[in-house]
């Protein structure tokens, strides 16, 4: 135990706090880069998902790569988006590297010396925050504006909708939470009264300060999901059920806060020697906080796995069919009782084709919703590798498992836990990397496929053409201009068009 504490204390005196927050802030950003960098890769246009070229502000925000002045964006693949974000991660990383090396040489490993130079930390976090609002056209202002813009429309959302980009952004923020309160920590350490080797003492009101700060990108994200399900155009609860993930997440972090009540009722009931224990179950705080840790934490996961990217995994099995929409009334289409269809001339062998010909459309359809059309517990549209999908899963049930040490404020109060919770910090942080992967892949699916229903209803006026772009590559889907989707039935010799004498929805011709 006393080699582990002098490991911990040679961690936080090497690789103090603040400069642990810039490590993270620099992964985020890199990690940033490398999902656009990515979906650019696997051709999914992630800058036109994103909406991140036209937030004009004047129009309600839809997460639809379109331009209401010109219809549907076509190919709008930006293959440069995510070069000036790398050239701004290797300018932050490389003053990053510079205050830490010079912090480490001024120091020379000693642990007495670590507070005499805690002015290199505060110098270094200074300059960051003054490049971040700096108004002049220097060190990527574009960027620079795109970030604070974010920041502003998260905080301040318009009452009419949320743009996509923002609600990544918002999940994305959540992951840092965190990391937020680090920085609060970070600032009490950098005073002159406080220490880069001890946290601050947090006694009266300011016990709350800490996770009120990690509480604000969950209560960002909460209203976000209230204004989506408040939106005029919405007519679904999907967005109120997210707001309850959410809204879970706030026990997590208050009842650990009060986890200090426990350990003082620990104490008076088995001494000092319970202060440094991190297991207290016999209070009812604590099974009340473990509780609400894996609701939480379950609830985010199937989230993840069902709503964010659209697996049928964790779906009853009858809620992952679609239902038959009803068709408009079109003429009846019968066959012959002398056709020479393949149904009649091969029984034996039967095909898709041949087992759904001259059935009804409804029977037809039920049929082929019987057959797998997707690996089983994924979907029918995956444009990343097989191989990634479950990896994925495992991974972020694994990781949300976690959830309550990232949330929970009492763990962080032990100074040999440095080092594991930095690990945690940055285990989130490639989880959440990963996540965006998917859940910008889903959401150019499900907007693919919308477009796709809208056009069918009404092609004529849509005059538009989805399909699989060859030069695309694997899983590419291109939205380009065409004449229509609706295509002349051919004249046969096995078919003849007799006019229906029955219309509307409730038709059995379907």
């Amino acid at each position: 135990m006393k080699s582990d504490f002098h490991d911990e204390l040679y961690f936080s005196s090497a690789f103090p706090l603040p400069f642990r927050v810039l490590c993270l802030v620099g992964l985020g950003i890199l990690g940033w880069a490398t999902n656009l960098h990515g979906l650019y890769l696997w051709n999914i246009d992630a800058a036109g998902v994103l909406d991140l070229n036209n937030h004009d502000g004047y129009r309600l925000t839809s997460p639809l790569p379109t331009d209401r002045r010109a219809g549907w964006k076509a190919a709008h693949h930006s293959s440069q988006a995510h070069r000036p974000v790398y050239r701004l991660f290797v300018t932050y990383a490389a003053w990053t590297f510079a205050c830490w090396l010079v912090f480490r040489l001024a120091t020379r490993a000693d642990i007495e010396s670590v507070d005499g130079f805690k002015f290199v930390p505060a110098l270094a976090s200074l300059c960051v925050l003054t490049a971040l609002v700096c108004p002049f056209n220097v060190l990527y202002k574009h960027e620079r504006d795109r970030f604070l813009g974010a920041i502003h429309r998260c905080l301040f959302p318009s009452p009419h909708g949320v743009y996509f980009s923002d609600v990544v952004f918002a999940d994305v923020f959540t992951s840092f939470a965190k990391v937020l309160g680090d920085v609060w920590l970070s600032v009490y350490m950098l005073l002159p009264s406080g220490s880069l080797l001890a946290q601050p003492a947090q006694d009266g009101l300011t016990r709350w300060i800490l996770p009120t700060l990690m509480s604000i990108p969950y209560a960002v994200r909460l209203r976000q999901c209230l204004v989506e399900y408040n939106a005029p155009n919405n007519e679904s609860r999907r967005p109120l059920f997210n707001a309850l993930k959410y809204a879970s997440s706030f026990p997590v972090i208050f009842l650990s806060a009060a986890q200090r009540i426990v350990v003082s009722d620990t104490v008076a009931l088995k001494g000092e020697s319970a202060a440094r224990e991190a297991w207290h179950g016999e209070h009812q705080l604590f099974r009340l906080w473990l509780l609400a840790a894996a609701v939480n934490s379950l609830y985010s996961f199937w989230w993840d796995v069902t709503n964010d990217w659209g697996l049928d995994l964790l779906l009853p099995r009858h809620v992952g069919r679609p239902t038959r929409q009803p068709s408009p009334p079109r003429p009846l289409l019968l066959p012959r009782l002398h056709s020479r269809s393949a149904l009649l001339k091969h029984p034996g062998t039967p095909t898709t084709e041949s087992v759904t010909d001259g059935l009804p459309e409804g029977v037809a359809h039920a049929l082929l919703q019987e057959r797998p059309s997707h690996p089983w517990g994924l979907r029918p549209v995956l444009q990343f590798p097989l191989a990634v999908y479950p990896f994925a899963i495992l991974v972020d049930l694994v990781l949300r498992l976690t959830w309550s040490a990232k949330l929970s404020s009492h763990l962080h109060s032990y100074a040999e836990g440095d080092l594991i919770i930095f690990w945690i910090e940055l285990a989130e942080v490639v989880r959440r990397w990963m996540w965006v992967f998917l859940r910008v892949e889903w959401e150019t699916v499900k907007e693919a496929q919308a477009h796709d229903r809208d056009s069918a209803r009404s092609p004529r006026s849509a005059g538009l053409d989805v399909g699989v772009d060859a030069g695309a590559g694997a899983g590419g889907i291109a939205m380009v201009r065409g004449e229509s989707f609706r295509e002349p039935i051919p004249e046969q010799d096995d078919f003849e068009m007799v006019a229906s004498d029955i219309s509307g929805p409730n038709s059995e011709a379907g």
